[in-house]
């Protein structure tokens, strides 16, 4: 079967490789053009296989929102350059709309996860890899992404709050990194270990077990309103707590905060 030189371009279009290439799949599948885009998909994913060994220590984060749910990816690529491409970040999109089909907690990669991803490392030539992933369901969602794509926050609240406030608090998240959403999402440890330098601290200058005691319990609860979400003073009015720019009557009550590689 014979082939022009539309048909190599055509081919071109849907790999995203070059001529060269897509001319000598059509070659040694004698034009059939469905055929060609197979065999060139199996030999480069063949390649890319043998790189994975490849840091990636670039990409993008994506939200999605379901039915009554939402989730937030991470997909890792090699560089910048691959990460800023707009097939990449359409394929983040993707990935994220396909991982709204899962359970709630961890996302794992699925056949369409794994197909969307070996897509961009069949193109680019670079390792690419889905890093990790949450799915959410039931409440209210909002988020907030930063304009380079490699830090986000997805938060889930117990009731109706309206989107600026929500991507508002995800804005502070993301800056702030709290512990917890409250005092009592702070782990035990992390509270005495603050307590027992604080005593340490106390004696360390000379006051007696009474005094090192109180003084420490005011440093734990520092900490916590310094730490803890809802305690934490508004990013974008320092004037109000993230608790007071709730309705009253709604609390969050989930949310995850990633950086790129971290």
């Amino acid at each position: 079967m014979s082939f022009t030189a539309k048909d190599v371009m055509q081919l071109r279009q849907k790999t995203g490789l070059g001529m060269m290439d897509c001319k000598k799949a059509l070659t040694e599948n004698n034009g059939d053009a469905a055929a060609a885009e197979s065999w060139i998909r199996e030999k480069k994913k063949g390649k890319m296989d043998t790189r994975t060994e490849r840091t990636t220590g670039e990409g993008r984060i994506a939200v999605a929102y379901g039915d009554n749910c939402a989730v937030i990816v991470e997909i890792q690529t090699e560089t910048d350059f691959t990460a800023k491409n707009e097939a990449f970040e359409k394929m983040v999109g993707e990935v994220a709309n396909f991982a709204l089909t899962s359970d709630d907690g961890d996302i794992s990669t699925t056949q369409e996860i794994t197909k969307a991803i070996d897509e961009i490392r069949i193109t680019t030539g670079e390792n690419a890899n889905f890093a990790r992933g949450v799915h959410y369901s039931g409440g209210h969602f909002g988020h907030y992404i930063h304009h380079d794509g490699k830090r986000a926050c997805l938060i889930q609240t117990d009731g109706e709050v309206d989107g600026e406030s929500l991507k508002g608090i995800c804005q502070h998240i993301v800056f702030h990194d709290p512990l917890g959403i409250s005092a009592a999402d702070v782990p035990a440890e992390i509270i005495e270990k603050i307590k027992a330098d604080a005593i340490q601290q106390a004696k360390d200058t000379g006051k007696n077990d009474e005094i090192a005691q109180k003084m420490a319990e005011g440093k734990v609860r520092k900490h916590l309103e310094e730490n803890t979400l809802l305690a934490q003073k508004f990013v974008l009015d320092e004037s109000k707590t993230v608790q007071e720019m709730l309705p009253e009557g709604t609390t969050v009550t989930a949310f995850v905060r990633y950086t790129l590689g971290s």
